[in-house]
């Protein structure tokens, strides 16, 4: 991928000079007419390329376009506020523009859809162009692009989703896979699937920008490509906390002036500072001006932005409240001066033997710690929240190790039929995880007897959801519910709906919550609020912001399950799959809705097994109780609980709650559920019950036979229901 005779070390040329290949990008300083839309460039483009000079990554600039230029992938080496997720993109769109983009335009992903629109706003910014024309981007439900789109950033995911249609991404002519040291598991994908695309099409270049220590890893796992190490930073002074109280966070606050940003474990505890904030910011060292709470937790909903903070008056000083992906923000470092660093993070860690998260606390990585220590600069301060000899570990964990990846290998299968050769992963996926995958697949009835994708394995790979769920909604097309089973996984899609309330209004809440639940379950509750919601948009007297406020629900989470509920219509649309009037109320929807979902979950069912709300579930023999907000969880007292559940999600954590919860009949499950996917079940009390309603004349004979038996001899007799016959997982 690489030539050793062209490497890029031989083309480094001073700062005082100007590149050869700065003729063929045409980016000189006396350029009056913008090449990419044929206008003159404003006075803000001069002001803000006086900035740009100044970041490190301009150091490089010509051994970057050099590189470029005679290989295939480059590695580019650089922490936050080096200007890497900014400046490379826009070099890259000027190496397509001097080509005609005859191979395609720039696409440069990232880990955070935040990330992904506000590079997009700041880099058109300084290229002078319109968002939306010639730069642009594309997350989750919203695209901002044009066909005069010539650097496009976008979510790693949505890169992936492209590539259902485009398996060899010939629409572009330059990738840039910026954050690859975040390790999820889209990044991930990209990094082992371009390697192949590499050597199907070799005009194509590739960028990977990441913080070190990974890069070395990407060397050794790319072999021989240049590698470009941008200056970072000069490091705060780091302050540790001698035994590691988390109480020295608001006495800091009291005592310095200026722009904080603040690292918590998760997004719960950004929620919950956000409030003590918002609460008693005034008390906190109000003589240093009005303290301004900022929530920079990606993929939140219904709190602050920093962009949406920025009109705030300079004599207040804001504070950044951020989790472990706000390494990378680059706009919020650009103000900081003292950074709070707890050193932890709250992370879910997926058991494929269980087939449930999770919820861990884990100490950041090494090179975390070394990149909050430099967003402050060098005249701020980092207050380490841990002692100063902590061990703490090199890099991030992938998160291919650590989550489900049934939908990774349905993708991957995918790409298989489309000509992709094998994944080259950096981290392999666990063969225990990898098994479990492709069991569920085999269960879902995706696979065919060779383990290649099924017809239905192929259809639900073209639907953006979980294979469970997808499953789920395709199996209601046949039950006649696909508009409810629409609205259903579109609200389990988005965040929860559901807002925490104030302090003081938990009853008001409740009880406005209550209005909504539906005696059949959490799912059917779930439509209840969407279908109000949507009646609300119709009211004349009242805007549907006001009415989610009323019954303490999250607007921008009802609108985001608003758009991909819209998203899954058009996919069911394209692929020409039928869509079936909406009767929600009737009995035998009711009946139809508790088919389709058990069609995509009959691996997540539970039994009551004492009256009182401990619920077995039979695919690991854990106990479980009902998630308190649940409907469920609110009548036990006046109704009592079902004895047999299908849920949506559990957690091990403190109480091993389910979450999402519904009422079912054993009938409907053993209708529902593989043969062998029963049989492989571990014995149980519960699958007893399952197996006397499924073969009741085998349970009668075999009754009989035991009393004709011996005590002694009756654990040979055979007619147990156990491991003797289907302890044997079967994958095909």
């Amino acid at each position: 991928m690489s030539d050793e005779n062209n490497s890029a070390e031989s083309n480094i040329c001073p700062e005082s000079e100007e590149c050869a290949a700065e003729d063929l990008f045409g980016f000189g300083d006396d350029l009056e007419l913008n090449r990419f839309d044929g206008l003159p460039f404003s006075s803000r483009y001069y002001e803000l390329l006086k900035e740009r000079k100044t970041l490190p990554v301009w150091s490089v600039r010509c051994e970057f376009e050099d590189a470029l230029v005679n290989n295939q992938l480059v590695i580019v080496s650089g922490t936050a506020k080096t200007g890497r997720g900014t400046q490379i993109p826009q070099w890259c769109a000027e190496f397509c523009l001097s080509a005609q983009y005859q191979h395609g335009m720039v696409v440069c992903t990232q880990t955070s859809r935040q990330q992904a629109v506000d590079l997009a706003l700041r880099v058109a910014d300084e290229m002078d162009v319109n968002i939306g024309h010639e730069v642009g981007y594309t997350i989750p439900l919203e695209t901002c692009c044009s066909s005069d789109t010539v650097l496009r950033y976008c979510t790693d995911d949505m890169l992936l989703r492209e590539m259902m249609s485009d398996p060899f991404l010939e629409h572009y002519g330059v990738i840039i896979i910026d954050q690859a040291h975040e390790r999820t598991v889209s990044t991930d994908i990209l990094l082992g699937l371009l390697k192949d695309i590499l050597l199907q099409r070799p005009e194509l270049r590739v960028v990977l920008l990441a913080i070190p220590p990974f890069t070395n890893k990407l060397l050794s796992h790319y072999h021989s490509v240049p590698l470009l190490k941008l200056e970072p930073p000069s490091p705060a002074e780091a302050v540790h906390s001698h035994s590691g109280n988390k109480d020295y966070f608001f006495p800091a606050l009291r005592l310095k002036k200026g722009m904080w940003l603040c690292f918590f474990a998760s997004a719960e505890e950004v929620n919950c500072a956000h409030s003590i904030l918002r609460r008693e910011g005034t008390r906190l060292g109000a003589e240093l001006g009005r303290m301004v709470p900022v929530v920079l937790c990606p993929g939140r909903v219904g709190l602050p932005t920093a962009l949406s903070d920025q009109q705030d008056s300079k004599k207040s000083r804001r504070v950044f409240l951020s989790t472990t992906q706000g390494e990378d923000m680059w706009w919020a470092a650009e103000s900081v001066n003292f950074v709070i660093d707890t050193g932890v993070q709250k992370k879910m860690v997926y058991n494929p033997r269980i087939r449930a998260n999770s919820e861990v606390l884990q100490p950041i990585s090494q090179c975390q710690a070394d990149t909050r220590k430099q967003l402050s600069g060098p005249t701020g301060k980092c207050f380490c929240l841990y002692q100063e000899d902590s061990e703490l570990p090199a890099e991030k964990a992938p998160q291919i190790l650590e989550s489900n990846i049934s939908p990774t290998v349905l993708f991957l299968k995918r790409m298989e039929i489309a000509g992709l050769g094998q994944c080259d992963f950096i981290d392999r996926p666990d063969p225990e995880g990898l098994m479990q995958a492709l069991e569920e697949l085999d269960y879902l009835a995706a696979l065919d007897d060779d383990g290649n994708l099924s017809e239905m394995g192929i259809i639900m790979s073209e639907i953006p959801l979980d294979p469970q769920m997808a499953k789920a909604l395709l199996a209601s097309c046949e039950f006649d519910c696909v508009s409810e089973m629409l609205t259903i996984a579109a609200m389990l899609s988005a965040p929860s709906c559901f807002v925490e309330p104030p302090t003081g209004m938990t009853h008001e809440a409740a009880q406005c919550h209550r209005k909504f639940q539906h005696p059949e379950g959490d799912h059917f509750t779930l439509i209840n609020i969407y279908n109000a919601f949507k009646q609300s948009q119709r009211e004349q007297y009242f805007t549907s912001q006001k009415w989610c406020q009323d019954y303490f629900l999250d607007h921008s989470a009802l609108k985001t399950a608003e758009a991909t509920r819209s998203e899954l219509t058009d996919t069911l649309n394209r692929i020409e799959l039928p869509i079936s009037e909406p009767c929600f109320g009737t009995k035998s929807n009711t009946h139809n809705i508790k088919r389709a979902l058990m069609a995509g979950f009959f691996m997540q069912i539970a039994r009551d097994v004492d009256g009182s709300g401990n619920y077995f579930i039979l695919t690991h023999k854990h106990m479980a109780q009902v998630h308190p907000l649940s409907c469920y969880g609110a009548q036990s007292h006046k109704q009592g609980l079902p004895e047999w559940v299908v849920f949506h999600e559990y957690t091990l954590s403190e109480n091993n709650c389910m979450r999402t919860v519904c009422e079912i009949s054993p009938q409907v499950y053993i209708q529902m559920a593989p043969l062998y996917f029963f049989y492989n079940l571990p014995p149980s009390e519960s699958k007893d019950i399952l197996q006397d309603m499924l073969d009741p004349d085998a349970s009668r004979k075999c009754e009989e036979k035991q009393k004709d038996i011996p005590v002694s001899n009756q654990d040979d007799s055979g007619c147990g229901i156990g491991s003797q016959t289907y302890d044997r997982c079967v994958i095909q």
